[in-house]
């Protein structure tokens, strides 16, 4: 229990020692059976290979994270770090406090390589005091935790006591480097970088050390392999049961007060439902609430002829998440001033999906999609006067448009929702598509309620399209293809849908 909870625990729990030796008393036997080698376990395998080639010789430390309070002694949903989900293959709410290292087994070419230790907290004996007393970790309060056994056969690796990770990360501190994910928990990072510079680091090398690790961990995932991509697709498929589930709600949002609430709260039951929960927060943005790209208070009503933008994703047990968006009218019908921004949006994914092939570049594809919303703001009168396309396209002196697209087009995607963030600018818009990156495509147009520069008949108006899509040998494939995509195929969904 966290010194935080401690001062929240007030109730009384008397424990006698009496009752200690009756509550450990007539359990049936644990089973022996063990878990099999999981698929992800294996795949995180081959990764840890990679990332143990990279730093030969080296102690390199990914934390899972620790619990944090939500409030008194309450705690929220545990998620591991990307970084130690990645490499162990534990998903889901697994396994708080662990810590997976990478010891060096030597220098020599017949000692290469490292071994993969995940240091936890075990299920305890049922004479433990943890067993029945401590209500973050013991098993009548929050299940029955894997044994050290369930670990190695499930994952492939060496399983210790989380209580012996302090003695044997700083085992020779002073005569290799260690590296840490430093962000991963603050607690175990301050006492790794007090054990190094005990042993002679120079206190102002740590940062750099770890950022590079921690670098290259996220650049690891900008190549996705067959399995991952399987898991994003699947992210994708459930991510359409949920959105199914919203449109059959669609007639009887306006009556409910609050109706974006309703809407996360439909989606996220499915989510839930179908995967761990959702990747990331939803945002069910009606009318003007649109326009604010990063609408995640749902608080707003649905009133009837509104648009509800729904950006929203499934995250599987895998941690492997979808991120799309669809503009939907609440009625199953855009009105002409909706179908124009719409289609010109729809138009601008097109042409950004075209610039998708090996050998493009990241930034191609923003490249392609703005100029398409750059050419329908200049046909629709709303560039400044005498300011070409080409005008506004000029990074130095243009980028008008921005005010009615201010995002980026495409980001990476796969455990993280913004995945491979820590990759450097060259790495990831200068670099060049290869088969395996999966990327989004999301330009929209948002026209704020009170914004003068726009026609009337525009004004609250918010339209977002987004897909998940993997580069090919030969060019791309949309893992969202089967969505519909024109203002027509969503008015045609919608109604299918609802009929069904």
């Amino acid at each position: 229990m966290s010194e935080e909870q401690k001062q929240a625990d007030n109730r009384k729990r008397p424990i006698t020692d009496e009752f200690r030796t009756f509550v450990a008393e007539d359990w049936a036997p644990r089973s022996t059976d063990r878990p099999a080698l999981t698929e992800a376990a294996r795949r995180a395998a081959d990764r840890r290979a990679k990332v143990s080639a990279d730093h030969e010789g080296e102690r390199l430390v990914v934390p899972a994270g620790g619990l944090k309070v939500r409030s008194n002694d309450c705690d929220y949903v545990f998620r591991p770090h990307t970084a130690f989900a990645h490499l162990t293959g534990l998903g889901s709410d697994r396994e708080p406090d662990a810590v997976l290292v990478l010891e060096p087994l030597g220098m020599s070419e017949e000692q290469a390589g490292h071994e993969a230790v995940l240091y936890f907290r075990p299920l305890a004996p049922r004479d433990s005091q943890e067993f029945f007393e401590n209500p973050r970790y013991g098993e009548f309060w929050v299940g029955a935790r894997p044994t050290i056994e369930d670990i190695e056969s499930e994952l492939g690796l060496t399983g210790r006591h989380i209580d012996q990770f302090e003695d044997a990360v700083g085992k020779d501190a002073g005569e290799l480097t260690v590296r840490v994910v430093r962000d991963a928990d603050a607690g175990l990072t301050a006492r790794l970088d007090t054990i190094r510079t005990q042993a002679g680091a120079e206190e102002s090398s740590l940062q750099e050390a770890d950022d590079a690790l921690a670098h290259d961990l996220s650049h690891l995932r900008m190549v996705k392999d067959d399995w991952e991509i399987e898991q994003l697709q699947e992210a994708v498929d459930a991510t359409r049961v949920g959105f199914e589930a919203v449109i059959r709600d669609l007639p009887t949002l306006p009556e409910r007060g609050r109706g974006e609430r309703w809407v996360e709260g439909t989606f996220g039951r499915h989510a839930r439902h179908q995967g761990n929960g959702v990747g990331y927060d939803s945002i069910c943005a009606a009318g003007n609430h649109a326009n604010t790209l990063h609408w995640i208070k749902n608080t707003g009503d649905v009133e009837p002829g509104d648009l509800i933008l729904l950006d929203a994703g499934v995250e599987l047990d895998s941690l492997f998440t979808a991120d799309i968006t669809r503009t939907l009218p609440v009625d199953g019908t855009f009105t002409e001033a909706q179908r124009q921004v719409h289609d010109a949006v729809a138009a601008a994914q097109e042409a950004g999906f075209n610039a998708i092939r090996p050998g493009a570049k990241f930034s191609d594809v923003h490249a392609a999609a703005i100029r398409v919303i750059a050419e329908h703001l200049h046909a629709w009168g709303l560039l400044p006067e005498g300011v070409s396309v080409e005008d506004t396209l000029d990074p130095e002196h243009g980028q008008y448009h921005r005010r009615w697209m201010v995002h980026g087009t495409s980001h990476h995607l796969g455990i993280d929702v913004h995945d491979c963030a820590l990759a450097t600018r060259e790495e990831y818009m200068d670099a060049e598509l290869v088969p395996g990156t999966v990327l989004t495509v999301e330009p929209g147009l948002y026209f704020k309620a009170d914004d003068l520069k726009v026609p009337e008949h525009l004004r609250g108006i918010g339209v977002r399209i987004e897909d998940d899509v993997v580069v090919t040998e030969d060019g791309y494939r949309n893992l969202s293809g089967a969505w519909p995509h024109t203002a027509a195929e969503v008015e045609a969904w919608i109604a299918d849908v609802q009929a069904g």
